[in-house]
Formats: structure tokens, sequence, C-alpha cells
């Protein structure tokens, strides 16, 4: 199953290639995102990587033009960025080389954002070039002198909704997963996700994880709304609510090349801060990733957005994936 939407499932199930935008602005917090996909996928030849360094084109009002005349000369200062950037993107795709990756499985390039906003650069390329994920590391000043990951991440956790985002904070080193289950098509599609990018991945241990909010009003299960996607015939056998879906998430990733060995159930919580707890239970489990589905861009208010809020801003020396 496959996490470029809208797909049908026969679409879904079809597709093989994975392509993960990789931002990158020469910084350690970048370098901490590339020993990430190292850690996880050297190994499977369907993820393809591109590697992206976003430089404005310069300052004061010289930008608008650019929009207006895309061929009009880069001015010296964008020129000297555009230079200092593709420097730290060859060494990038270097590094996944040598430890890996095969050449025809990366690649890289620089844009040049007539706007302020590099974070609204990445993000519409994540969209035009149909992505599976979107990767950016967090909290760093690179070298480039363009990306501060931290404002940039936030904006993109903010506006990015058509693309799964993940957001790497510090040094991961563990293979471990742990997602949050909750009876919501919005879980079933992050695990959806998960299962995807994972596809026979023969190392990963997923643990499964639900809390229960004692206080705020929690959606009610819907089981048509799931029907669009995985098909009512699926739907009437697998979606169990009153087990929280915890036999509808194990069977994607089972369906998808998991063993059933490596999936760990974790006994249900209850309390009134679901993300801090989520995040103890990453580090109780040394689960290196933690994987949220979030409701879209229309819908980004309410319980799931204050997990995703709080765990999102709470994470340390961790990686979260948010599907919407």
């Amino acid at each position: 199953m496959v996490c470029r939407f809208p797909f049908t499932m026969n679409q879904r199930i079809m597709k093989n290639e994975k392509k993960i935008l990789v931002a990158v602005d020469g910084s350690a917090y970048s370098s901490n995102a590339l020993d990430y996909l190292i850690r996880l996928f050297a190994a499977d030849e369907q993820v393809a990587i591109h590697l992206l360094s976003v430089v404005s084109a310069g300052g004061g009002e010289r930008n608008w033009m650019m929009e207006v005349d895309s061929l009009r000369p880069l001015p010296p200062q964008a020129v000297k960025r555009k230079r200092i950037a593709t420097r730290y993107l060859k060494d990038a795709a270097a590094r996944l080389l040598r430890n890996g990756f095969a050449e025809q499985r990366v690649s890289y390039g620089v844009e040049v954002a007539a706007g302020p906003s590099v974070g609204a650069a990445i993000h519409s390329m994540a969209r035009a070039g149909l992505y599976d994920a979107l990767l950016i590391g967090r909290r760093g000043i690179g070298k480039v002198g363009e990306m501060f990951f931290g404002s940039v991440s936030a904006h993109l956790f903010e506006k990015c909704h058509e693309v799964p985002l993940w957001i790497i904070d510090g040094e991961v080193t563990s293979t471990n997963f742990l997602i949050g289950v909750h009876h919501t098509p919005q879980s079933l599609l992050a695990v959806d996700h998960l299962a995807f990018m994972l596809r026979n991945h023969p190392e990963v241990t997923i643990y499964l994880y639900h809390s229960d909010i004692l206080l705020g009003k929690k959606p009610s299960p819907r089981p048509r709304e799931f029907y669009a996607v995985w098909g009512e015939d699926w739907c009437r056998e697998h979606l169990d609510f009153d087990n929280h879906l915890f036999h509808a998430h194990a069977r994607i990733l089972i369906d998808n090349g998991i063993r059933a060995a490596q999936i760990k159930r974790l006994p249900v919580h209850r309390g009134m801060d679901a993300g801090r707890h989520l995040l103890q239970q990453a580090k109780k489990h040394h689960c290196g990733t933690i994987i949220i589905g979030r409701r879209g861009k229309d819908m980004v208010t309410g319980w799931q957005r204050r997990v995703s809020d709080s765990t999102v801003r709470r994470a340390r020396n961790v990686a979260i994936w948010i599907v919407n």
C-alpha cells in the first residue's frame, strides 16, 4: 500500500519506487538526517533520494523581478550562495554513495527562491515532485547560511499537508518505530505510509500504542470514511473499532511484508497528555521514530492537532513522521 495520495488500492499496490525529498543545508542537523536515511534505507533498492538546497535570490527589492523575469541574471550574493549549496549537496550525495546507495538512486539540485520563505519553496518542490516523503532536520543553521531549520520545519509542520513530513531532531540511531493507533482514517493512512516505506524490511520493530484522552472530544468511528481507500470488503473484515483498530493496523503491516514477530502491541494508556506519554513510550522502548496520523489542512484543530503539536514541540533525538 502506497501513501502517495490519492491513489486507488490497486495503483498503490503496483507502485514500487519510494521517492524521498531531503532538505540539506550543510549543518550538523542535515548530516543527522543523512545518517538516518543510511541506517534505514541504504539496502533498499526501491528508495530514491533527491537532495535539495534552497537559497534566496538576494535582498531588497530585486526578488520580485525574478518572479516576472526568470531569465534575469542572479545577483552576486545569490550566485555565491548557490555555489556553496551545490558543494554541500555534492558532499551529501557522495556520503550516501559511500554508504550503500547506488548512484542512480541519488540526485540533487539547488533552487533559488524569489521570495523570502525557504519553507514555502521546499513545500512547493515536494508537491510538484509527487514525493512519498519530505525529510528535514531541525534546530540548525547551516553553512549555506539560508536554512534556519527551526523556522523552516515549523513552517512545513503548519503548511505541508499533501506530503508526509519527516522531522529529524538530533541524532537518531534506533530502528524501532512507535505509531499512535486511533480509530480514524488518518491513523490507518499513517501506518499505510509506514508499511510502504518499510516494505519487507527485516530489521525494524514496530510498536502499536493507543492513548485514551480523558478530557476533550474525540471523533466517533465512522466506517464509511475508510471505504474510499481500503474498500468496503476489507473494512468489514478488518476494522476492529472495539479494539482501537489494533488488528487493522497490524494487518496493513503484515500485508506489506512486515513479520508478525516484528509488531508489538503496547498496553492502552489513559491520561490527559497523550503527546507527553507518546514520547515516554518511545524512550522506554528505544524507538527512534514516532508516526502520527493527522487530519488535513481543513481540519487542523482538536485533539489530533494537540497531540501532534505537543509531540513535535517536545521531541529530542527522535524522528517524527507526520502523515495527513
